[in-house]
């Protein structure tokens, strides 16, 4: 029996070659863009899973409060909480800190030099926290006393080549000084899924000898809760639940920090958090994150998308089989008078659909393995292989792929094994009416996922345009940014040194103006203190962050002075001065810039002297326009040697860049050259928006090209069943022109209500998604007709061609065969 019902499946298939290459293109263009999508969104919340006790291990951060308005969100916190938590809370089996730090690192005796961004202060629990794999070193041990580090083998590869690194020495230059590290531990590569990059992991106890204590006792990195910055994680025991542990959070917070008495009448209060290891890369925007996070509403979008195409895909298998109910209702009546049974033509009728969905999938893997690398490419990331998705999404495609085959090969089966024999062998038999509303029904599903797509499309490239042409209120165009000097000059040299480079660099005639600053547009700021007023207005603190610059920072980067004057080139003249931001003023209480000059504002780390505002400067975006414009208090630094910004002209850029170096390496021997663009750097901002609007855009099209397979299939049986009446028309008298409107107008109007249906949905959605920038475009309403006049003309040229196709054929012709 099962013998018969393939052979006859597979003659039906062959026998009508258009019905089935349609339906074969379209199911899998659409389990092509399911896999794809389901390897992109596995690949995003794979993070941090490969940890084994990943579900037992939180991120513990603070939230700053003034006024009861949280200020400053944070995803680290004190280096105090570990070790308290540790002994508080029994709970909690473990917990460690990480400090990140830059350095400049290297082997003396290779003479090889490196700046590392993502070096880590690391208590010895970080080790079995996060699961490092040795291949050297014994993991008890490695990071347990001053002046040890543990490396990746990546790191291994670096500095000490095919050598043994285990009892080597690495060495940290810093302020003219060097300190000497002894190499404990080389551990597995960490993978690339992680919120963290672990690659070079110093032992905690060494902080305060590099670092110190400013003066503080050395006990203080395991006491203080006054500063953050410490990346703290907490593993708790089995069983635990995590909300047993939060609840006595706020009672552990005040006992440490806000109801003690020096910090009862500060104004701040802190509240701490705990957040999930696998929640964090896709949920979590705090400042001082790790690392760049993705975003976890973009990913469910696109997974809630891969349902919505691989749907498209089967409704129009469910709209062409049913449209082809009267082609195939003599072949059900004479199986019928033979003998067969409405069970086995269901059956029948099944097979055929899964022999479809078989077929489409073959097709599909095909397509997924090679335009996989295509679309890595794309997404910017390493996703896995098809055999590789995890078992969840195995499960997850398996269970949708059987789900959708059922659905969409049981209607179309249970409609055509009704059919009676003796209605249909005498040609009674039309189609009926509830199977023309399905299909109605389907076909307004479809063109309303299509239009919501369309208008989000349009949506997320206008917010796109809109942050990288809105301006950021400073000139970084044909500006090279070199990372500062680390450790070659101590402080007390470092301005004569300066001095001397930035004249040598001033020499060079494609250069136009060199600067000095503590922080870059396109990188977060990160050191922030409260500052009040102490003449007027109200006393309390407010959160404000600190930009170090040297006096030509300003005009370099065209920032316009709204009230007062910029500051003086003249060595230490403004020792005692600020300059705010206007962000700043509208803080700090002051009724408008000028009212600021002048004033006496105190604060800053140490609870600095009064300083007097001599400026106000316009806001500018520090940031992408993501996040909003942070209140910034500016200092005439000296000293300040966070990144050099060489604003180059002329068009003979390689030469300049060349001859940088050559001054760089004269002056800083000890530090590598390492440069960046800044209109680059700051654009790497959107990248991952940028990606998202590819990505969506990509399958916003394909989605709407397989709707227009079911609309090509559907209008080509329309013609087909309406043969007789376009040959009537035309004999008496009817033109092309309205008999193309005639045919498509049915098709058309389903398209309008699915227009009506989509809009809301859209609005609310796009909404919902564009409350993620503190800066965004609006949504005029052009879009939205643009998205509906769209899918109109797509599906009029659908339609179209099968209507002018049938309207130029010969009415004698079309006649006879009926």
């Amino acid at each position: 029996m099962l013998q018969s019902f393939l052979k006859i499946a597979f003659r039906n298939l062959l026998s009508r070659k258009g019905f089935t290459l349609i339906n074969i293109a379209g199911l899998a263009t659409g389990i092509t863009c399911c896999l794809l999508i389901f390897e992109y969104v596995a690949y995003e919340r794979s993070y941090d899973t490969f940890n084994k006790n990943a579900d037992r291990i939180f991120r513990v951060q603070d939230e700053e409060y003034q006024n009861g308005k949280l200020v400053v969100p944070c995803a680290s916190a004190m280096p105090g909480v570990a070790p308290a938590m540790r002994r508080e809370f029994p709970e909690v089996e473990d917990a460690g800190r990480l400090r990140k730090m830059e350095f400049l690192l290297g082997n003396e005796a290779r003479n090889i030099k490196f700046k590392e961004s993502d070096v880590y202060y690391a208590d010895e629990s970080i080790v079995n926290i996060f699961q490092l794999e040795f291949r050297e070193g014994d993991p008890r041990t490695v990071l347990s006393e001053p002046d040890k580090v543990i490396i990746s083998a990546e790191e291994k590869s670096k500095y000490f080549g095919n050598e043994d690194a285990l009892g080597k020495v690495l060495t940290i230059y810093s302020n003219g000084r060097t300190r000497p590290l002894q190499v404990t531990g080389v551990f597995k590569n960490y993978p690339a899924n992680s919120h963290l990059k672990l690659s070079v992991l110093v032992s905690y106890p060494t902080y305060s000898k590099v670092i110190g204590t400013y003066g503080k006792p050395d006990d203080v990195l395991e006491t203080s809760f006054g500063w953050t910055d410490f990346y703290t994680y907490i593993l708790l025991r089995k069983g635990v639940n995590s909300k047993q542990v939060a609840e006595k959070l706020p009672a552990f917070i005040d006992r440490h920090f806000n109801n003690l008495p020096e910090n009862k009448n500060q104004g701040d209060r802190y509240s701490l958090s705990l957040m999930p290891l696998k929640n964090i890369h896709l949920y979590s925007h705090y400042t001082e994150e790790a690392e760049a996070n993705g975003d976890g509403q973009s990913v469910n979008i696109l997974f809630l998308v891969a349902f919505f195409i691989i749907g498209i895909a089967w409704i129009n298998y469910i709209n062409l089989a049913t449209a082809r109910s009267l082609e195939r209702a003599r072949e059900v009546g004479l199986r019928k008078v033979l003998g067969a049974l409405k069970g086995e033509l269901i059956w029948q009728f099944m097979l055929e659909s899964l022999m479809l969905n078989v077929l489409a999938l073959v097709v599909a893997c095909a397509i997924t393995l090679s335009v996989n690398p295509l679309f890595a490419g794309l997404t910017g990331r390493p996703l896995p292989a098809l055999i590789s998705l995890p078992l969840n999404f195995q499960l997850y495609f398996i269970v949708l792929l059987a789900a959708g085959t059922f659905l969409s090969g049981i209607y179309p089966a249970l409609v055509l094994s009704r059919y009676q024999p003796v209605v249909v062998l005498k040609g009674l038999f039309k189609n009926a009416a509830g199977g023309q509303w399905l299909r109605k029904g389907l076909i307004i599903g479809q063109f309303a996922i299509s239009i919501i797509l369309i208008a989000g499309t349009m949506i997320v490239y206008r917010q796109l345009h809109y942050m990288q042409n809105q301006g950021s209120g400073a000139d970084i165009n044909e500006t090279l940014v070199i990372k500062g000097a680390l450790g070659s000059i101590r402080d007390s040299a470092y301005q004569d040194v300066y001095s001397a480079f930035k004249e040598e660099m001033l020499k060079v005639s494609g250069i136009k103006s060199v600067t000095a600053s503590s922080g870059i547009m396109g990188e977060e700021i990160l050191w922030s203190t409260n500052w009040n007023r102490l003449q007027g207005g109200s006393k309390q603190a407010n959160n404000l962050f600190h930009l170090g610059i040297d006096a030509d920072f300003i005009e370099s980067y065209g920032l316009k002075m709204v009230a007062g004057e910029p500051f003086s080139r003249v060595s230490g003249a403004d020792r005692k001065r600020v300059i705010l931001n206007e962000s700043a003023v509208r803080t700090l209480g002051f009724s408008s810039p000028k009212a600021a000059i002048g004033q006496l504002i105190s604060g800053g780390q140490n609870n600095m002297d009064s300083l007097e505002v001599k400026g106000v400067i316009a806001d500018y975006h520090n940031e992408g326009l993501q996040k909003s414009i942070q209140p910034l208090v500016i200092f005439a630094d000296r000293r300040t040697r966070g990144f050099y910004s060489v604003k180059m002209q002329g068009k003979n850029a390689g030469s300049t860049v060349a001859s940088i170096k050559k001054i760089w390496d004269r002056f800083y021997p000890a530090d590598p050259y390492d440069y960046f663009f800044l209109d680059e750097f700051f654009n790497r901002q959107y990248a991952e928006d940028k990606r998202f609007g590819q990505v969506f855009g990509l399958f916003a099209i394909l989605a709407i090209g397989i709707a227009c397979f079911g609309l090509l299939g559907l209008s080509a049986y329309n013609v087909l069943q309406r043969t007789k009446e376009i040959g009537v028309r035309k004999v008496l008298g009817a033109s092309v022109h309205s008999l193309v409107l005639t045919l498509s107008k049915d098709f058309l109007k389903l398209i309008a209500f699915a227009f009506v249906i989509a809009i809301p949905i859209t609005i609310l959605a796009m909404h919902s998604w564009l409350q993620n920038f503190a800066y965004r475009t609006g949504i005029p309403w052009w879009i939205y007709a643009l998205a509906g006049v769209l899918a109109i003309l797509i599906a009029l040229l659908t339609v179209g061609f099968q209507s002018l196709k049938a309207a130029l054929a010969n009415p004698v012709k079309s006649l006879r065969t009926e």
